[in-house]
């Protein structure tokens, strides 16, 4: 699994005319799945992205989880973060899970950062073009890889 993690002020993603998720202070997380993935991966990353430790402290320093700042996360599938374009530009996206077997992975990702917040996760609308809206704060952006071998 890949995951852009963006702190945010807030973030919101649409799709459609009608469909709308929201959040405030809190995490944007992009959400790609691999080809071979499998529930450990989704485990690992899920516990990752709440324990990540990129909110300020009385101090200054990153030193809070989103759990321990009691914020938000906003979770949006993208298959594209497995996009390649190293030969070509265009990219290909053999890389990503096929959406069959990408979508349950994403649902489990989903409901353990939901039982480790002890709160829903906003979401968008898996396999749905969306807009997605943010104002980042910091800048504070990072790239989670799960290990290759878990």
């Amino acid at each position: 699994m890949r995951a852009v993690v963006q702190r945010v002020v807030s973030a919101s993603v649409a799709a459609g005319s009608n469909r709308f998720s929201e959040i405030g202070r809190g995490l944007l997380v992009m959400l790609g799945v691999a080809r071979g993935d499998t529930g450990t991966e989704a485990e690992w990353m899920s516990r990752k992205i709440v324990q990540l430790r990129i909110f300020d402290d009385a101090t200054g320093r990153m030193n809070l989880s989103v759990r321990d700042t009691g914020g938000d996360i906003l979770l949006v599938s993208q298959f594209t973060l497995y996009g390649d374009a190293s030969r070509g530009n265009r990219p290909g996206f053999s890389g990503s899970a096929d959406f069959e077997k990408a979508r349950p992975l994403y649902e489990k990702a989903v409901r353990s950062i939901e039982q480790q917040l002890g709160k829903p996760v906003m979401t968008g609308w898996y396999g749905e073009a969306m807009q997605v809206a943010l104002v980042n704060d910091g800048p504070v952006t990072l790239i989670l890889d799960t290990p290759q071998r878990l």
